[in-house]
């Protein structure tokens, strides 16, 4: 089967180009463009893509880290990869604290374009090499200054909200009657939760909350 591709970029030759591109591989296809991040938020939505490949700069439309968040949100099965001219740790983390699954640059070769899509579909993350060693030497220097590595602030804020549900004892079914979604939205939230935060059962969600001082029930 098909990666199913949803383009989002403000121009409409790199749209054209990257359609190319990714429909001459006989594993991939571009099922539709957008020109801004509302766009592709509202399309995404609508055709259920597997991967979209996402601009984060789109003047003078929304842009693609708010739309990346709000699409997260709303269909976290989806795999968002971050496509930028920006070789930037700000960016870097502000897209993996938004839910993208990968971050590339414009100016990668084909090849490592199509590798990075390839690569989200499965699950994994593919973070561009320059960035990967962005992340590493962050993490070096919080350990040697002693610093607790903590990954709730990767959680988006409706992971940090399910997150205090799970560990209040709500059920899938009672939180996702609460925020209005399915309870496979909800699984699949629970799901990625427990990927970052690098936990196995629900015992560890509730012990982690009560350290983040997450279970106040006023």
């Amino acid at each position: 089967m098909s990666i199913r591709v949803l383009i989002a970029d403000d121009h409409a030759i790199v749209r054209s180009g990257l359609s190319m591109l990714i429909n001459a591989q006989s594993d991939m296809e571009v099922i539709d463009t957008a020109a801004d991040g509302k766009e592709a938020v509202e399309k995404a939505l609508q055709y259920r893509p597997d991967v979209v490949l996402m601009d984060l700069s789109m003047p003078p439309g929304e842009n693609g880290l708010s739309a990346t968040g709000r699409l997260k949100e709303a269909a976290p099965e989806i795999d968002i990869l971050i496509l930028t001219m920006h070789d930037d740790e700000e960016y870097l983390f502000r897209v993996l604290q938004a839910g993208a699954s990968g971050y590339i640059l414009k100016s990668a070769p084909d090849m490592d374009l199509l590798t990075a899509i390839r690569t989200v579909k499965s699950g994994a993350a593919y973070l561009h090499p320059s960035a990967t060693k962005s992340l590493i030497q962050e993490f070096l220097q919080r350990v040697q200054k002693g610093e607790e590595i903590d990954n709730y602030n990767v959680l988006t804020e409706r992971e940090q909200e399910i997150l205090a549900l799970i560990a209040k004892g709500y059920s899938n079914k009672e939180i996702a009657e609460q925020l209005v979604v399915s309870v496979k939205t909800i699984e699949t939230h629970k799901t990625k939760i427990m990927e970052k935060l690098h936990l196995k059962t629900r015992p560890e969600l509730v012990r982690y909350a009560l350290k983040k001082g997450l279970l106040d029930f006023d």
